[in-house]
């Protein structure tokens, strides 16, 4: 048994927060607590969790786990939540590289030798989406998830409806399924007329349709579509899980492993899952180290549907003026783990989550990397605010 060392944590473009826990024999693992727009606060609550656990024994995982949980009395919530998956992760990164097996190995073992997954895609017109697709498509995806609506929209209106339809329509036309993300932009009679309008053509899911604030509303709403629900990346612990499994309104769980506890946390809410029949699609816009860890858990998952990812496009806009662009292989020495071909990832095989970070440029570039990602901050034509 080998007691923790030291956890660190880095701040790092383009919009990413990495931990790393050694232990005092020299182990490691790598964990991702990357929460968009709130990094200095997820970094308080680090520093509260290191004071604590600098000392405790690194194969305690589940242990670890729920003194946290249990020991700050408040609990829950995206901040303390992703502060923990950071951890978490790496915790179950450091055993398995102890041991020299995968994750997947230590959670029961492989049940599927590729993967499933999408990339996201955005833009305002349906031309604009439909280049995208196609460069996505040349990536090797055959699903992608976009913004239902323009960039700015709000549904509000017959028009904003239609033009929603025809966006999905231009992707469509170039051969990939299509989930559509709404963030929860919906109102309520907007989203009953939306989910007719959209049926015909056959979206892979419509994810937050409705704030998931309201599980009362999505359980009205589920009534009047055959169209899979997905939600949950605003969902962080099993708890929060909880309604939405029992009320039978949702269809697909995207629990993200670096916002709900980590792998530890995922597993369970997995579990749950299949016990209402629902699927899993791990949320993941974010940095290489949380796709490896979510990656981990779909291998040993039986209701795994098919898992997010980021590759290149659309972090372009969010990385500051003249620092680069840096994309999901960016920290990876080797970038082909995450190499798509038809529409899948193999199977990792290497040790731990599976990939190798580049320390040294972490460590640059966190130097570097003085300012926090800020949110973008839409707002509609009478100055309100409207959802990210």
């Amino acid at each position: 048994m080998a007691k923790i060392k030291s956890i660190e944590y880095f701040r790092v473009l383009p919009r990413w927060l990495f931990v790393k826990v050694t232990t005092e024999d020299g182990l490691y693992g790598w964990g991702e607590s990357t929460l968009e727009g709130h990094t200095e606060a997820v970094e308080g609550s680090l520093n509260e969790l290191i004071l604590r656990f600098v000392g405790y024994e690194a194969d305690d995982i589940e242990h670890i786990w729920q003194v946290a949980w249990r020991l700050g009395f408040y609990r829950g919530g995206a901040v303390f939540m992703s502060a923990i998956s950071g951890i978490d992760i790496a915790l179950w990164d450091l055993k398995g590289r102890k041991l020299g097996v995968p994750v997947y190995s230590l959670l029961g073992g492989k049940l599927r030798d590729q993967l499933a997954v999408y990339a996201w895609i955005g833009g305002d017109r349906p031309s604009d989406v439909a280049i995208q697709a196609k460069m996505r498509k040349a990536q090797g995806f055959t699903a992608i998830k976009m913004n239902a609506t323009e960039d700015l929209g709000w549904l509000d209106s017959p028009s904003a409806l239609n033009a929603s339809v025809e966006r999905l329509k231009a992707v469509k036309a170039e051969g990939l399924d299509v989930g559509l993300d709404f963030h929860g932009r919906l109102h309520k009679p907007m989203a009953k007329q939306l989910a007719k309008l959209l049926e015909p053509h056959q979206p892979l899911f419509i994810e937050e349709p409705l704030l998931s604030e309201h599980p009362e509303a999505i359980k009205a709403f589920s009534q009047h579509t055959t169209t899979p629900i997905a939600l949950g990346e605003r969902l962080y612990n099993r708890w929060d899980v909880k309604p939405f499994l029992e009320s039978s309104s949702i269809d697909i769980l995207q629990p993200d492993v670096s916002h709900c506890g980590g792998i530890s946390e995922i597993r369970r809410i997995a579990a749950m899952c299949e016990a209402y029949d629902v699927g899993l699609a791990p949320h993941c816009p974010l940095g290489p180290i949380s796709l490896a860890a979510s990656l981990q858990v779909a291998v040993a998952c039986p209701n795994f549907v098919i898992q997010e990812m980021s590759l290149g496009i659309h972090y372009n806009k969010m990385t500051p003026a003249g620092a680069g662009t840096f994309d999901l292989c960016s920290y990876l020495k080797d970038p082909s783990v995450f190499d798509v071909s038809g529409g899948f990832v193999k199977r990792p095989t290497g040790v731990g989550i599976g990939i190798e970070i580049d320390e040294e440029m972490v460590r640059k570039v966190s130097k570097e990397c003085t300012t926090a990602w800020r949110c973008l901050e839409f707002f509609g034509p009478g100055g309100e605010v409207r959802e990210w």
